[in-house]
């Protein structure tokens, strides 16, 4: 890895996260640039990269051999070198054949410019992809770039680029995903919640984002399964409980939060995600979870909860060859008053119609004759 001296972000201008979501990523000339197509597949400038957004873009770039180190938009300085504040460290750069093969270069000198050799032009940018890492008060405090770099022959008029951002917060692990798209039979559950004037639901803050359920001890004692959670597998009808000995001098409204926390853990999640791939960004795939309350616990002034049903519908969405699992509601029924163990239990309903394939109808022919078409036989 090599830090490129001027390439500098301004990370003075996030210090407020939940503010500062989708806004361009500024330097002290401009912004950070991501190209992409606007109104047709050429290439435009003039898109900025913006914070906390994930972006893979594609478009056409018009070159010139003749012309190509004059070209500014096919070289590595046009994508680093900006006036920004934090150094952006150069972190691969591989080189892809005219017949599509890629080599990772080792070389230590990893700055390299458009040249013409043999009447191809060299060092084109065929991709750029940033990683942006930012402390939990919004501040970038590293920016990397990997680069590809291709040949273009005297024939080509244009070249397709790529570019791709992405961003993590420091001291944290990736997430992993349950399926590509749908859900995996087996796989937890993923799931998150959406602070307030946060655009989007992150993940939960549990070790993966996953959704959760008590987790069931050897003794069967509430008190001590008390924090032990479980995660809830795709597609796995699940249930775990324990025993709390309750005492005549124990106050409702105590015993009421008690359970609840343990129930529920700590932050409990609001959203569900649809897909197992799904990404935070992406709003329309996160379905929250409905609470459910029967109308003799809103006119009661303390319910004892003791049962947490969560009931995750979920459907086959896609083609008939490989339909993908697709979660689309989560519920939790609240249960109760009655004297039964303290129970958590999760219930997968499939809601898929039934799948006919279609058959298309037989063409029919529609063709008049003559009157006299059979003369003089008839």
């Amino acid at each position: 890895q090599k830090a490129v001296d001027g390439l500098r972000i301004d990370a003075q201008c996030y210090m407020m996260l939940t503010d500062a979501y989708g806004v361009p990523i500024q330097t002290v000339d401009g912004f950070l640039r991501l190209p992409s197509p606007v109104v047709s597949s050429l290439c435009s400038d003039a898109n900025p990269a913006g914070f906390l957004v994930n972006q893979a873009t594609k478009c056409i770039r018009s070159v010139s051999v003749g012309k190509c180190g004059n070209i500014q938009a096919v070289s590595m300085l046009f994508y680093i070198n900006s006036s920004i504040l934090v150094n952006i460290t150069v972190q691969s750069v591989v080189i892809q054949s005219l017949n599509g093969m890629r080599t990772l270069l080792n070389s230590k000198d990893v700055l390299r410019h458009p040249m013409i050799l043999d009447e191809m032009c060299m060092n084109v940018v065929l991709g750029v992809s940033y990683h942006i890492t930012y402390t939990d008060a919004g501040e970038i405090i590293e920016a990397a770039a990997s680069f590809v770099l291709g040949a273009v022959n005297k024939e080509a008029l244009s070249v397709q680029q790529s570019f791709e951002i992405s961003f993590t917060q420091v001291n944290t692990k990736p997430v992993p995903l349950s399926g590509n798209p749908g859900y995996v039979a087996g796989l937890p559950v993923r799931a998150g919640f959406k602070p307030q004037r946060y655009p989007f639901p992150i993940a939960s803050t549990n070790a993966y984002g996953q959704l959760t359920i008590l987790q069931s001890t050897s003794n069967q004692d509430c008190l001590a399964a008390q924090g032990g959670r479980t995660p809830v597998l795709f597609g796995y009808n699940m249930i775990s409980g324990c025993k709390l000995r309750v005492t005549a001098a124990v106050k409702c409204q105590p015993l009421t939060q008690a359970l609840l926390d343990l129930l529920k853990g700590q932050s409990f999640p609001e959203y569900v995600a649809s897909f197992g791939n799904s990404q935070a960004e992406n709003v329309h795939d996160w379905v929250p979870i409905i609470h459910l309350q029967n109308s003799e616990q809103v006119k009661s002034p303390c319910q004892i909860p003791v049962s947490l049903e969560i009931e995750v519908k979920w459907t086959k969405y896609g083609s008939l060859v490989n339909p993908q699992a697709r979660i689309v509601n989560v519920t939790l029924p609240s249960g109760r008053e009655r004297t039964i163990p303290i129970l958590s239990s999760v219930v997968f309903t499939d809601i898929s119609s039934p799948a006919e394939p279609g058959y298309k109808a037989w063409p029919t022919i529609n063709a008049k004759l003559p009157f006299d078409f059979f003369f003089p036989f008839v």
